[in-house]
């Protein structure tokens, strides 16, 4: 199933193609629409003039906090997204030698892929398990158990269309209304 999660094509190329886009994208997917979220490696590679993790983390943050805020801003929040996309750039280029794709290439089973997924800034629970869900529906990323740690509730990797982001907005709203309830998402 392609990747339709922008109004760009270019931008949903990116994502297919490159690994650390799709963890950028990921990360950057909280409090703005998710065509604005994944658009966001699209506009970062244009700015920066390309996306590596090792030249990222080794940015002056002052610098970064710069590109985020460039008009039209990469995020909502664009101070703090460009601190925790340079976290964890850090952390691919420290533990993964740079490699954004060896997050899920060297887990063997879905609790490491878990694991390494975690293990990165900006990935709570909720982003591990929809981040699961995206490698296994979208790249065919499926180590043995990974159907335990994966969303099992209608994401972004399920989106390919316009009625299927609408649902996906809706399952995500629903799930933030439960949540500021005091009620356990599953």
């Amino acid at each position: 199933m392609p990747i339709r999660w922008t109004d760009n094509p270019d931008a949903d190329a990116l994502l297919e193609r490159e690994p650390l886009a799709l963890l950028i994208g990921l990360v950057l997917d909280q409090q703005v629409k998710m065509e604005k979220a994944f658009s966001g490696p699209y506009e970062l590679q244009k700015r920066l003039g390309s996306l590596d993790a090792r030249a990222i983390a080794a940015m002056d943050p002052a610098e970064l906090d710069k590109v985020f805020r460039q008009r039209p801003a990469l995020h909502r929040f664009p101070g703090s997204m460009a601190k925790r996309v340079q976290e964890m750039c850090a952390a691919v280029a420290s533990r993964f030698g740079g490699d954004a794709s060896r997050v899920w290439s060297e887990a063997k089973t879905g609790k490491e892929l878990a694991a390494n997924l975690k293990s990165l800034p900006g990935f709570g629970e909720m982003k591990v398990k929809i981040t699961v869900a995206v490698l296994a529906k979208k790249f065919g990323v499926k180590p043995a158990g990974w159907e335990a740690v994966a969303a099992t509730w209608h994401s972004v990797a399920d989106v390919d269309s316009a009625e299927t982001m609408a649902t996906a907005r809706d399952v995500k709203r629903q799930m933030k209304d439960y949540d500021a309830k005091g009620k356990v998402i599953p």
